[in-house]
């Protein structure tokens, strides 16, 4: 089966979840929700993880993770391999406790409000989940990071990092800053809370989207899913028309007026056939070069025209 790549780098966010094996429960009494965080403790000071927000539920986690290191592969092998350890140990049991891969969606932490989104959303679990009560508080579930975000500084565990979503919030962490956050949030969960995370394997614009995608690029092998590497290869293309044209001084509005055939639209069509695995189908649209089936003819035509000669682009 296609696996999503496990993308990393120096201070790379990732919202991160994993479920029981079977979906069957990961924490079945208190002393296992203590264990585990006790778990994440000891990983953090192994790893140097550094937590946004976390809820554990019935049968998985949430974990809003930051790796200085770009070490989240390594670090979450540990905590996963150790906590089911443990758990295995305690209630004299055998085999996998998490299903087979945990989720990791790589996040944008540049301010642009997609690490307030996950967070909230992390938040948001148990009342989505219907574990509290219409008239219960978000803080009055004692397995999530709210409580310590309201908690103020003294007794939040040292890993847990909270100056990041009270700044996208617009707020401080201070005592008016923190009662104004919680106003927020209870008034939050009574809107729309569904489908506050997208779908896929990042969250973030388009831009950092892309961005992501040219920095996997040679990463990306034939087990790893065919729609990351197709958007792989579709940003690198990308990349190549943009720089080409600023080289050109052109502007997409210039690859309309030039003709099919214009030497320099063949050099870039020539040189995003050799570089890149994109359709011809593709190169034809993007190049506004007619049909694709006309572009082959004249490309074969091209190459054997100028082969072993030098190019414009």
């Amino acid at each position: 089966m296609p696996r999503k790549l496990r993308i990393e780098y120096l201070g790379a966010i990732y919202h991160v979840m994993d479920r029981g094996n079977r979906r069957e429960d990961v924490f079945h009494d208190d002393l296992d929700r203590q264990c585990f965080l006790q778990t994440l403790t000891e990983c953090c000071a192994k790893t140097r993880f550094q937590i946004h927000a976390y809820c554990l539920m019935r049968n998985h986690f949430h974990l809003v993770v930051e790796t200085p290191e770009g070490n989240l592969v390594n670090g979450m092998r540990w905590l996963i391999s150790t906590y089911s350890n443990r758990f295995n140990h305690r209630h004299q049991l055998v085999g996998h406790l998490f299903s087979a891969r945990y989720k990791a969606l790589v996040v944008d932490g540049s301010g642009t409000g997609y690490l307030r989104t996950v967070c909230d959303y992390t938040h948001l679990n148990p009342f989505r989940a219907k574990i509290l009560a219409p008239e219960q508080t978000l803080a009055e579930y004692p397995w999530s990071s709210y409580r310590w975000y309201l908690a103020g500084a003294n007794g939040r565990p040292a890993w847990l990092r909270v100056d990041r979503l009270l700044g996208e919030h617009g707020l401080e962490d201070t005592e008016t800053g923190r009662q104004r956050f919680a106003e927020r949030m209870e008034t939050r969960r009574q809107g729309e809370v569904e489908g506050m995370v997208q779908r896929g394997w990042c969250i973030g614009g388009q831009g950092f989207k892309e961005r992501l995608l040219l920095r996997l690029g040679n990463q990306l092998r034939e087990h790893h899913a065919g729609e990351i590497r197709m958007e792989a290869t579709l940003a690198k293309a990308e990349a190549i028309v943009g720089e080409t044209l600023k080289k050109w001084g052109w502007t997409e509005e210039d690859l309309g007026k030039h003709s099919k055939g214009d030497t320099h639209k063949m050099e870039l069509a020539t040189r995003l056939r050799g570089e890149t695995t994109v359709p011809i189908r593709w190169i034809a649209e993007r190049l506004r070069m007619g049909s694709w089936k006309s572009l082959s003819s004249r490309l074969h035509k091209w190459q054997q025209l100028y082969k072993g000669g030098n190019t414009m682009v």
